[in-house]
């Protein structure tokens, strides 16, 4: 049933800051945006990473059930090589700390963290054995 990560939607009442910290964080800029009804930006996508996952700015006006100052929800985790760093460079451009570097099973390779953006949203970043075992098998042979 379900098949794979298609699009993370992320919150935030300045959607133009949101959308340059994110820019500087991945290093491209969006590469689609949707206007709101009143001409304003109202939603940004970026493409991200190795399959090319989806990571979508909304401004909170179109927030079902209204805006939310607290951050939660699910997390989602983004594999990254080096876990120490991408924390240290996500806290020094402003996020906070959620959930500091936890392993998951001694020895296994698996270990997570997460911050809060500037703008109230988590982000996860992890390191998974099994993201690089399945990038490894889909690269082409030569």
């Amino acid at each position: 049933m379900l098949r794979g990560f298609a699009t993370i939607s992320f919150w935030a009442d300045d959607l133009e800051a949101a959308k340059d910290w994110y820019a500087e964080l991945l290093g491209v800029q969006p590469y689609f945006s949707v206007p709101g009804p009143d001409g304003r930006a109202g939603y940004y996508e970026f493409r991200v990473g190795d399959y090319q996952h989806e990571l979508g700015l909304i401004d909170n006006r179109f927030r079902p059930g209204g805006a939310d100052p607290r951050p939660g929800g699910a997390v989602m985790f983004w594999h990254v090589d080096d876990l120490e760093a991408a924390v240290e460079r996500l806290l020094s451009m402003g996020a906070a700390l959620h959930e500091e570097i936890t392993e998951r099973g001694e020895g296994t390779g698996f270990a997570t963290a997460s911050v809060v953006d500037p703008f109230g949203n988590i982000l996860g970043v992890m390191t998974n054995p099994h993201y690089l075992e399945v990038l490894a098998a889909a690269a082409p042979r030569t």
